[in-house]
């Protein structure tokens, strides 16, 4: 019998190839300046800090940082191995089984996951389409006795939804009339236009999970964590697994991110936005393509292709072997409309959204189905 293929690895190929990819596929930050975090780590590294464990609560410096950033001067801080891990101890430490979590497709489908590694299960809405968000009439009508927790991903991946301050605070009141955790998810906050934390509204039950990822452009650090007043903290601290402390060179990088930030981060969130306006523009002249949702109030939004028929794993393998441009399949993101779509994520430079546009429709034409192959590809 003939040995066969093992299956492409996607991210195998693009980290082989690191220095040739144009990475619009994690919605990673390519503009935040990188002179701070490299002094700051040269300096730790020349003074052997890697030698020892760190403090183990965390670098006290950086939990000032996050709550000053956050202004919620209340909450207690804990310091993750990103904000993922501490989706992860969140899920573990307030869910069980039987429980139920109103949640949404598209989503962050990692969360998901450790949902129902703690026996619980999401009750997803569907989103894909306007007004793309959770709305607090939605959610109340999807609220059962058995609903432990509301998620509120905001700005949304991978739609680049913004809520309104009114549903933050009507999903927030629900969830505090009801006695519900409420997840606020800010990995994307500092991309918005007009951000609203659900805290103020539910302070003895909201969870907000914080991350230097994508504003500062830290994601492969991998440092993040939450923030929640100390009863709620406390009952998911519980989980932590990191109990010498998270990575001192990612710490040493955040806190020289989290200070540069105020001045630096106004320059990175003008040219993501120019660069989503240069998408869109190119968009109109995509036959068959579409943008469900503009202006993303993240840094990111979904190429909809479904009028031409591709497959989206088959376009993201094209892009990125054909042209080392590296977006995301829909699949990764939604059960029931994944293969509407592709994920491009735009706080990159200028050049790499010139090898996107130039890359996108001939990669799309490649991947049409036969009978369609012939045909133009006309603006609308």
């Amino acid at each position: 019998m003939p040995a066969t293929s093992p299956p492409f690895d996607a991210f195998r190929y693009a980290h082989d190839r690191a220095d040739q990819i144009v990475w619009m596929s994690q919605n990673t930050n390519h503009l935040f300046p990188t002179e701070p975090v490299e002094k700051a780590i040269a300096q730790a590294v020349k003074e052997r800090r890697y030698q020892g464990y760190p403090y183990a609560p965390g670098d006290p410096k950086l939990k000032q940082l996050v709550r000053d950033d956050f202004g919620l001067p209340d909450c207690e801080t804990g310091i993750a191995s990103g904000g993922t891990e501490a989706l992860y101890m969140l899920a573990r430490a307030l869910l069980g089984p039987g429980d139920e979590v109103i949640s949404s497709d598209p989503s962050y489908l990692i969360i998901h996951k450790f949902i129902e590694l703690s026996g619980a299960r999401t009750v997803n809405l569907p989103l894909y389409a306007p007004p793309y968000r959770l709305t607090p009439d939605r959610v109340n009508e999807a609220i059962t006795p058995k609903t432990k927790m509301i998620m509120l991903i905001d700005p949304l991946n991978p739609l680049g939804s913004g809520y309104p301050e009114a549903d933050v605070k009507g999903i927030a009141e629900i969830a505090k009339d009801r006695k519900l955790v409420l997840l606020n998810d800010t990995t994307y906050r500092d991309f918005s236009e007009h951000h609203t934390l659900a805290h103020p509204y539910h302070p003895e039950g909201t969870v907000t999970v914080w991350s230097v990822s994508k504003n500062c452009g830290l994601a492969g650090v991998r440092l993040g964590g939450l923030l929640a007043r100390k009863e709620l903290y406390d009952r998911i601290w519980k989980y932590n697994t990191n109990d010498l402390g998270v990575n001192v060179l990612a710490q040493v990088a955040a806190v020289a991110a989290l200070e540069a930030k105020p001045k630096a981060f106004p320059a990175v969130l003008k040219q993501t936005r120019e660069n989503q306006r240069r998408i869109h523009e190119a968009v109109k002249g995509w036959s068959g393509v579409s943008l469900p949702l503009y202006p993303s109030q993240g840094n990111m939004f979904v190429l909809d292709i479904a009028e031409r028929g591709v497959e989206p794993e088959a376009l993201q393998k094209e892009l990125l072997v054909k042209h080392g441009v590296f977006l995301r399949a829909g699949n990764y993101l939604s059960p029931s409309f994944g293969k509407r779509f592709i994920r491009a994520s735009f706080s990159n430079p200028p050049s790499d959204i010139d090898r996107f546009l130039k890359a996108f429709p001939v990669a799309l034409a490649a991947t049409e189905p036969t009978a369609k192959a012939s045909a133009p590809v006309a603006a609308r």
